[in-house]
């Protein structure tokens, strides 16, 4: 072989060797960088949250609020040395008893006896016209807000409360109860997001006790004590354990109660004039049962707090001799009056219940049945105040107080957690499914509504308290061709014979638990759903089913004779 084939052969090798080195290089540096991320993408990080950034605490005198383990959107202010709660928080959220009256531009807080006034940027406040001082404002305005200080609110309502600055924060704890609480099987942190690339809130020292809030996969939502709210590894956690958290504050709840120790079953009875009245004894010959009738006696007639009356001192003699208590209705029924002017101002609702009190004691009454109807969410903070206040008198006079309410459903406003605190029992009208001005014809009480507004309504008042309305009535509905829908109410009697005379098809519809009715005309459909015997029995299963405090029905002179058997069977 020659030289120079020689020296090209050995280029060739170097090149060859040049070339393989540089793939393995390549492969080395793609090795590195592979594992590189590997390590980096399984390695936790740590850096921490910026807590001022995580609270959004964005003022000096901000405070976080962390309420039953959330961190609020709202702040609270760090004023005099003390953190104060805007009035909407404490109100709407903590479902406190204070009331902001706009009219005196006074706090007010109700008790079972009396009624606490407070002044803002006042020291002070007054109790029966006596003085009392806190040392520290207890009230403040500012940024167009009404501020209640922490540690006043604290006095009067079940909650407890940690506070610490550098974040300023307060840990509030309003809601007792059961819950889940898992332990730190070792030392951990908990992380803003699930994940170990989230940033880190705080550390977790082992066997530290966190309320448990929600589990994922590999993760586990978490609040500590002092007022964070994140996730922590699973497999750092031990499995939740339930706990029972009670409150051990000083405050205690001191409402009494006028709730009987036996099953109410009222009667309303509709009574539109004085002459009404001598009708009493006619109009109970035929029933059985029941042991309170509720007439229909009192209606707000002007926003400064007057009122009409039909009371009779003979009616309720009567009654007494029946072995009847008499607990007399008032409404809101004159479209003229206005219900937000009535209970907005103070003064009004202290005529309205001074004039109450004096026609129940004047007549000799058992009770008052408050039946304020289609009351709006601007209404309902006042309309609550006026229960509270007429509590105070009718525990002061011995009377009996119920509350009507509609079906829990689109009302949630009316706030029956509070009704069943301060009054004897709460009222559900489980009736008026479909009514005047429903698109289509349906049901006045099906049994799945009924039983929809009994559940709902015993997550905020306590069942002994709770008495459910039952129609007497029914309706018969015409839809016309057009699609046009009309009705007319009718009592039992009426709706049988209506059936009977028309010729209409009826059968028993176990999805209502009534009897339906129709009949198909050239001119449109005629329906109805029957409240009877029958309709009444399921109903008041449910009543024996949450063991209900009892039962109401609307009205006396719609029923037939025989549903009070049907009644009183499920009240012994």
């Amino acid at each position: 072989m020659s030289q120079k084939k020689r020296r090209r052969r050995r280029r060739r090798n170097s090149n060859a060797v040049m070339v393989l080195v540089v793939i393995l290089l390549i492969v080395v540096v793609a090795a590195v960088g592979v594992l590189t991320a590997a390590i980096k993408r399984h390695t936790p990080s740590d850096k921490r949250m910026d807590l001022n950034t995580y609270y959004g605490l964005e003022k000096e005198d901000d405070v976080a609020l962390v309420l039953q383990n959330t961190v609020s959107d709202t702040k609270g202010k760090w004023m005099d040395g003390r953190v104060y709660l805007d009035y909407e928080t404490v109100s709407n959220v903590l479902g406190g008893r204070f009331y902001w009256e706009a009219d005196s531009s006074q706090m007010l807080y109700t008790t079972p006896k009396e009624i606490l006034a407070i002044a803002p940027e006042s020291t002070s406040y007054t109790v029966n016209g006596e003085n009392k001082d806190e040392g520290y404002k207890i009230i403040r305005q500012t940024d167009d807000k009404i501020y209640l200080a922490l540690d006043f609110i604290q006095k009067y309502m079940e909650i407890t409360s940690t506070v610490t600055e550098s974040p300023n924060k307060a840990v509030i704890r309003y809601q007792w109860g059961s819950e889940k609480i898992v332990k730190a099987k070792n030392d951990t942190v908990i992380r803003y997001r699930g994940g170990i690339k989230s940033d880190i809130l705080t550390d977790v020292a082992k066997g530290t006790e966190l309320t448990l809030i929600e589990e994922l996969d590999n993760w586990s939502q978490v609040a500590t004590s002092d007022g964070f709210n994140g996730y922590v590894s699973k497999e750092d956690l031990t499995a939740p354990e339930e706990k029972k958290a009670e409150y051990d504050g000083s405050y205690k709840e001191e409402f009494t109660s006028l709730t009987r120790d036996h099953k109410i079953n009222l009667a309303w009875h509709q009574v539109t004039s004085e002459d009404a009245n001598a009708g009493l004894a006619q109009t109970l010959e035929n029933i059985t049962g029941i042991n309170v009738i509720s007439p229909t006696w009192f209606s707000v007639t002007g926003a400064e707090g007057t009122i009409s009356s039909l009371a009779s001192a003979d009616y309720v003699n009567l009654a007494h001799e029946k072995g009847l208590e008499v607990w007399g209705l008032i409404d809101n029924f004159n479209k003229d009056v206005s219900t937000l002017d009535t209970l907005s101002n103070r003064t009004s609702r202290e005529h309205l219940i001074q004039k109450l009190i004096e026609e129940a004691v004047r007549v000799g009454l058992d009770g008052i049945n408050v039946d304020f109807e289609a009351l709006t969410q601007e209404e309902a903070p006042h309309f609550i105040q006026f229960i509270r206040e007429l509590s105070i008198s009718c525990r002061k006079n011995n009377l009996v107080l119920s509350v009507d309410n509609p079906v829990p459903q689109f009302t949630s406003f009316y706030n029956r957690k509070e009704q069943g605190i301060v009054a004897d029992y709460v009222i559900i009208m489980g009736y008026d499914e479909h009514t005047d001005g429903t698109e289509e014809a349906g049901s006045v009480a099906s049994l799945p509504f009924v039983e929809e507004g009994i559940q709902q309504t015993l997550k905020e008042v306590p069942k002994n308290k709770v008495i459910n309305g039952v129609p007497f009535y029914t309706r018969l509905w015409f839809t016309d061709n057009a699609g046009t829908v009309t009705s007319e109410i009718m009592g039992m009697d009426q709706a049988s014979k209506i059936v009977t005379e028309m010729g209409m098809e009826m059968y028993w519809n176990k999805d209502v638990s009534q009897n339906y009715a129709e009949l198909s005309t050239d001119n449109g459909l005629y329906q109805m759903w029957l409240e009877d015997e029958q309709s009444l029995d399921a109903k008041m299963q449910l009543v024996q089913k949450y063991e209900l405090g009892g039962v109401a029905e609307w009205k006396l002179g719609f029923e037939r004779a025989d549903v009070w058997n049907t009644i009183s069977q499920y009240l012994q």
